[in-house]
């Protein structure tokens, strides 16, 4: 009989991890970083832009807008993105789609756009009517687009100062028309209280006036008597 004894086996299955597993975290490691650059660029994408902050061409169409919108918004949902800011990000592309939406203001937009592209062109000296893909434009140093969207900023920022300066007058004026309904409504007060302390005090007035008559009068009386 042996009596060798045998030694269990005390070796333990190592943990794999497979190229699997591995691509799937680099990959959520990855989506969760660019859902963080992406709300980076829109924090500091031109606030009077909406289409910096949707990062879509001024060309695109109202369906294509909401889409792009609709993907952003999925993108950097504050449910998805840690950043801290990423409920700011979400505001700015809400703001954003709701300008483009309104016909109005995306008009108003794409005039001051135009205006830019206008001034832009004649800075160079050339024709207004030079097309985007027009030779001229592509050996401009900057590039064409990239000056374009300059002016277009300098354009916005000068009706954003005229805008708030036309709504601090409006606010003066209206604070000048309000003192001024104020001081009618003060005057009026006073003239009412002024008429009736007036007729308050009539019968006192006619009361001393009589006194005064009656003393008068007998005054003259008694001189009469002694000139006699």
């Amino acid at each position: 009989m042996s009596t060798g004894t045998s030694t269990p086996s005390s070796s333990k299955t190592p943990i794999s991890t497979s190229d699997t597993d591995i691509e799937q975290l680099l990959s959520r490691e990855a989506s969760a970083f660019q859902r963080e650059l992406e709300v980076e660029r829109i924090l500091k994408a031109f606030k009077l832009n909406p289409y910096d902050i949707l990062d879509i061409d001024e060309s695109s169409k109202p369906e294509g807008i909401k889409r792009r919108y609709r993907q952003l918004s999925l993108f950097i949902h504050p449910d998805k993105t840690p950043h801290a800011r990423a409920p700011d990000a979400f505001d700015l592309l809400k703001k954003a789609e709701s300008e483009l939406s309104d016909t109005a203001k995306r008009e108003a937009l794409d005039a001051t756009i135009a205006e830019a592209r206008l001034q832009l062109l004649r800075s160079h000296g050339f024709s207004t009517s030079t097309q985007d893909d027009d030779p001229k434009l592509r050996g401009l140093v900057p590039p064409f687009k990239v000056q374009l969207r300059a002016k277009v900023k300098d354009l916005l920022i000068e009706e954003e100062v005229r805008r708030r300066k036309a709504i601090k007058m409006n606010l003066a004026n209206e604070g000048l028309e309000a003192r001024k309904k104020e001081e009618e409504v003060a005057t009026r007060k006073r003239k009412a209280e002024d008429d009736k302390t007036w007729e308050e005090s009539r019968e006192t007035r006619v009361d001393s006036w009589r006194s005064f008559n009656n003393t008068t009068k007998k005054k003259k009386k008694t001189k009469v008597q002694i000139l006699g």
